[in-house]
């Protein structure tokens, strides 16, 4: 009797020593946004009631935006789990080097679409510099949110991360580490990345120590265009041909995933 895809997989890394990631699968990209947003809002209050004030690591893409949608769209039900906006650290996991007003920028397309709906205090948000900014470089501007990050990180080069989101491309980037980029093997906190092949090709992006310093990575993902790239990932292929096989959360990895993008993993 052959095994459903989710255990079958879990068998495959269980043989290669890697702890099996969790995967959801939706129907779609509107109810993959709509599940994910629930489970972040819980994610989240389970995060406050034990530490307080919860931190969490943000990405764009269209999946990931639609999330925070609808995760700002619960706020105003108040029947809902109820997430104290006012104790939640923000962070993101990259960034285009692209002037403040530029919709490029995730932060922009993260304010629209949560953060200004929620009232999140500016001083909790850690929006990484913008090319327009202080910092002439990408390098300079790296630095800087390393430092940040140290700063609330005390004894640790980066604070908790309660969740981590990360969407993914279909050659398997996750935040702005592609295929065969020197970011795959650089061991620093936040790195500045260049000639990247999807515009605009400057960026700041978490290297991958600090990715896998998050307590959970979620990765939203939906499309038939990444399934080659999802079976791959979720089987932990190197970082170095596919970015993200190489993310892992210290307590749970999840693959969040509408039906097209999950078409590729094992049948029953």
């Amino acid at each position: 009797m052959s095994l459903p895809p989710g255990e079958r997989i879990e068998a495959e890394l269980a043989s290669e020593g890697v702890p099996p990631p969790d995967i959801v699968i939706e129907p779609d990209a509107d109810r993959l946004a709509g599940a994910a947003a629930s489970a972040f809002v819980a994610r989240v209050a389970a995060a406050q009631a034990v530490h307080g004030v919860a931190s969490v690591v943000l990405t764009g893409g269209g999946v990931g935006t639609a999330m925070l949608e609808r995760v700002a769209d619960l706020a105003e039900e108040p029947e809902r789990e109820v997430v104290d906006w006012t104790a939640v650290e923000i962070w993101w996991g990259d960034e285009r080097f692209v002037p403040a007003d530029s919709d490029d920028r995730n932060e922009l397309g993260a304010r629209r679409a949560l953060l200004d709906r929620v009232g999140v205090p500016e001083e909790r948000v850690h929006a990484m510099p913008a090319a327009d900014g202080e910092f002439a470089t990408a390098e300079e501007a790296a630095h800087w949110y390393a430092a940040e990050l140290a700063e609330l990180g005390g004894d640790d080069e980066v604070p908790r991360f309660d969740v981590l989101l990360l969407g993914m491309g279909p050659e398997g980037h996750v935040a702005s580490i592609f295929p065969d980029s020197p970011a795959a093997q650089d061991d620093r906190p936040v790195v500045a990345v260049h000639d990247c092949p999807k515009p605009p090709p400057t960026r700041i992006s978490l290297g991958f120590s600090a990715i896998n310093s998050a307590e959970e990575i979620w990765l939203l993902v939906a499309g038939e265009g990444k399934a080659e790239a999802v079976a791959r990932g979720v089987r932990g292929a190197p970082g170095t041909e596919l970015p993200a096989g190489a993310v892992h959360g210290r307590r749970a990895t999840r693959w969040l995933l509408d039906a097209a993008a999950a078409s590729r993993l094992p049948e029953a």
